[in-house]
């Protein structure tokens, strides 16, 4: 029945048509199915289903006619609508077919990614996508014990784990709590694994962590009594191994609380639970050991313990610590050998040169720069640093006693430096010889030692030459301050202290300009070198470029946060830019950290005066009096306040303690007399002023108010006064007109001497000359006063006064009629019948 393609295309009837290959769907023709296989109607196909609910109705193999593959016949869409089978090209024969009356058995019904058994008109989706997402995964079921362990196991793992981390950053608070609830979390998943009958299967590692690390965080947060109780409860279970080492925390905790023997008791327990097969940890504990007889002051204990770990472990730290028991009992020659042990300590450093690269192997010196820097680097150059330390505290601190002077002793350490391997310590022990020289004020032999340097290698040399430098500088010998600057520069250019003292040599003879280059010069030597920092912000300030020195001292205090100087520094540098807001603010920061600083708090009283704040300023002067009593301008200050605010008899105080600071000083004492005169003690006014009188007779001021008291008061006296002043005022009046004719006299002899008239000169110069000397004479016989007096008529007598207090307030007028006052001492001209002829 099948029918060739060749033979099809042959045909007549068929010479316009063509296939449309391009234009038929290539998938077609699958979803065409036998109606035997049709899956719609077996719910009503009764045999269907009788076979399915009995065994007798197995339907017997079939055999495909209607093959599925690719390959085989399937009804072919032509342009008429027909479909034919066609037959393989190459003659091969159907899939399933009959060959020589024997059946093929079945293969797949199904092809791969084909099936007949969609609906008609359905989709083609061989994928499966048009079922829509997959379901998602069966969720585990919380509810069942084991898995409520499991998750209660992780918080508690995760709550330690939280607790250390906080500890690491400081929070310990944060860390204590985090560790309480991990110690509830464990308590409770204790018990859930006794109610679920698991109690065999308890973590014994998860209980020692949360118990471990709760008393860790009781002691950093120092509550030692419950950190004991944690740690005993975990020496005392017998189920944790190896918990017998914590006797070492809890001695640690009795030495904080300074139980010594508690202490020691525990070190021991300690020690006697640890094998001998853990050395490291047993040096470390009969280290604490000999500590902690240290402070009990049992230095022979202790010695034995630092004797036994030199012998078996030699460190630095030991050999330090025997050195200072030696030197507690006063034993000279083990001091000395103590000494020699602790220079031969090895320390298992490697040397330097092993970090300097190489010019040849480029994998070697990438090697080398990666590790020029790490950690355990830094950990040696932190472990060498110590060690030169302790040998330099050492032999300072035993230098004086094993020998008979410091020198010697001195020397002897040197001797022994030079011979180790701590060779480059040698010549800095020996400048800080020269620096113990300085303490002990005996300058000449600190010079004397620095000056042995100047032949020795730069490095040494540099630093003997700059604490030269700084020697002369405090002297102020300046030259050799500037010579030894030069020098210590020229044996080390980067030197930043050398280059600071020959800054300050400049400084000091106002070349700031220079002096600047070389702090500048210094800070790009070394950029935290803080006394370049300041010393430029000085500079600049005497320059007067006020905004780059505010930059300096504003760098300055983010390095150093709470150095008065420094905020000192700023507050002026305000002020002089007109910003007496933020003076104020930055003197506030001095005196939170110089709370008595009298200096500070009267500039803070400056300030405030200035912006007319006169509580606020009478708050800091009166502060700053109470701290230093001396300061003649808070004084003034204080007592005009109190004059101006009517309280007269508060500001006499102020004014008598600035008469025993200045007693030369009569200004003070006539503010004193005017201030009892102001507060109507007019007797106490008069005695006053006699006593200025009686220190100061040529006194004008003094003299005039004694003649008006005397005549307000009916005074007998006062005559004798008025005719003192009237010498006085007529003393003054022939100072005056010496001084006038004197100039006049200088002046007509240029004129004369000008014209060339001799004679008439040497006339006038004889008639100057013998009235001066009558006048000299006169003015012989009194004593002599610097105080400018103006010109008054020999006739009249000027018995007005100004009174020092500035004037005075007029009194509120409370009344409607007027009263007729007492003249109070009014500046009205003293009248002729009181005046002596």
């Amino acid at each position: 029945m099948s029918v060739s393609l060749k033979h099809l295309i042959g045909e007549r009837e068929m010479e316009n048509v063509h296939l449309a290959v391009e234009e038929e769907d290539l998938y077609s023709g699958y979803n065409d199915y036998n109606p035997t296989f049709d899956s719609e109607e077996l719910e009503n196909d009764v045999g269907f289903q009788q076979a399915v609910r009995t065994s007798h109705g197995r339907r017997p193999p079939m055999t495909a006619k209607f093959p599925g593959t690719a390959i085989g016949a399937r009804p072919l869409a032509s342009s008429f609508g027909s479909r034919v089978p066609l037959a393989s090209s190459m003659g091969r024969p159907m899939t399933g077919a009959v060959q020589d009356g024997a059946a093929r058995p079945m293969t797949a019904v199904r092809a791969a990614g084909y099936t007949s058994s969609l609906t008609r008109g359905s989709t083609f989706d061989p994928l499966g996508q048009s079922k829509g997402p997959a379901p998602p995964l069966e969720t585990k079921n919380e509810d069942t014990p084991e898995e409520k362990i499991k998750i209660l196991e992780k918080k508690v793992n995760y709550l330690i784990e939280e607790s250390c981390m906080a500890q690491s950053m400081g929070t310990l608070q944060l860390a204590l709590e985090k560790a309480k609830e991990a110690g509830r979390k464990e308590r409770m998943l204790v018990r859930q694994r006794e109610q679920s009958g698991n109690a065999d299967h308890i973590s014994l590692d998860l209980t020692y962590s949360v118990l471990l690390n709760l008393a860790n965080q009781y002691a950093n947060n120092e509550m030692y009594p419950e950190a004991l109780n944690s740690y005993q409860v975990i020496v005392k279970n017998k189920m944790f191994s190896n918990a017998g080492r914590l006797k070492v925390n809890m001695a640690n905790i009795y030495f904080k609380q300074k139980n010594y023997p508690k202490a020691i008791k525990f070190y021991r327990m300690a020690l006697d639970q640890i094998s001998n097969a853990h050395k490291e940890m047993r040096i470390k504990i009969m280290q604490n050991i000999g500590v902690v007889f240290v402070r009990m002051g049992q230095y022979s204990d202790a010695i034995t313990s630092f004797e036994h770990i030199m012998s078996e472990s030699p460190n630095i730290k030991t050999g330090f610590n025997l050195i200072l028991c030696y030197y507690a009992i006063g034993d000279r020659e083990r001091m000395k050998k103590a000494f020699q042990k602790l220079i031969s300590v090895p320390l298992g450093i490697d040397d330097d040169d092993k970090y300097i690269p190489s010019n040849d192997d480029t994998s070697s010196n990438m090697v080398i720069e990666a590790i020029k820097n790490d950690t355990l680097h830094q950990m040696e150059r932190d472990l060498k640093v110590l060690t030169e330390k302790y040998i330099m505290t050492a032999a300072k601190l035993i230098a004086p006693a094993i020998e008979t002077s410091f020198a010697t002793g001195f020397d002897w350490c040197v001797d022994m430096v030079k011979s180790s391997q701590y060779v480059e310590l040698a010549n800095d022990l020996e400048i800080n010889k020269a620096i113990t020289y300085l303490r002990q004020k005996d300058f000449n032999q600190a010079v004397e030692t620095l000056k042995t340097f100047e032949k020795k290698d730069s490095r040494v040399k540099s630093a003997a030459a700059t604490n030269l430098s700084f020697l002369y500088f405090l002297e102020k010998d300046y030259d050799h301050a500037d010579r030894y600057a030069d020098l210590a520069m020229n044996a080390d250019r980067y030197n930043p202290a050398a280059l600071i003292n020959k800054g300050n040599t400049v400084y000091v003879k106002q070349d700031y300009e220079k002096a600047a280059e070389f702090y500048k010069e210094a800070l790009r030597n070394d950029s935290s070198c803080t006394e370049a920092l300041y010393n430029l912000g000085l500079t600049y300030k005497k320059l007067n470029r006020l905004e780059e020195a505010l930059d300096c001292f504003l760098k300055l205090h983010a390095i150093l946060r709470n150095s008065a100087q420094v905020m000192y520094q700023l507050a002026q540098l305000y002020e002089l830019l007109e910003d007496p807001q933020q003076a104020i603010e930055w003197l506030m920061q001095v005196i939170s950290v110089t709370p008595t600083d009298p200096q500070v708090l009267a500039k803070l009283g400056e300030l405030h005066d200035g912006e007319g704040d006169k509580s606020q300023a009478f708050q800091y002067y009166y502060e700053s009096f109470r701290y230093f009593p001396s300061n003649i301008d808070v004084i003034e200050w204080l007592g005009a306040y109190y004059i101006e605010t009517q309280f007269c008899e508060k500001a006499i105080q102020y004014f008598e303690r600035a008469t025993l600071i200045q007693p030369t000083q009569v200004k003070w004492q006539l503010m004193v007399a005017s201030c009892y005169r102001r507060s109507g003690n007019y007797q106490k006014a008069l005695e006053t002023y006699k006593d200025i009188h009686r220190k100061f007779p040529e006194n004008v001021e003094c003299l005039r108010f004694l003649v008006r008291l005397g005549t307000d008061i009916g005074l007998k006296e006062v005559q004798e006064y008025a005719t003192k002043l009237k010498k006085v005022e007529k003393m003054k009046e022939l100072k005056e007109q010496r001084v006038k004719s004197g100039r006049e006299g200088s002046a007509r002899s240029r004129r004369e001497g000008r014209e060339g008239s001799a004679g008439s000169g040497d006339s006038a110069h004889s008639s100057s000359s013998t009235k001066g000397e009558r006048l000299s004479a006169k003015v012989r016989s009194l004593p002599g006063s610097n105080e400018p007096y103006e010109a008054s008529s020999p006739k009249e007598l000027d018995a007005s006064y100004v009174d020092p207090l500035g004037p005075q307030m007029e009194r509120p007028k409370t009344g409607a009629k007027k009263r007729v006052e007492d003249d109070d001492f009014a500046d009205e001209e003293l009248g002729d019948d009181l005046l002596p002829e």
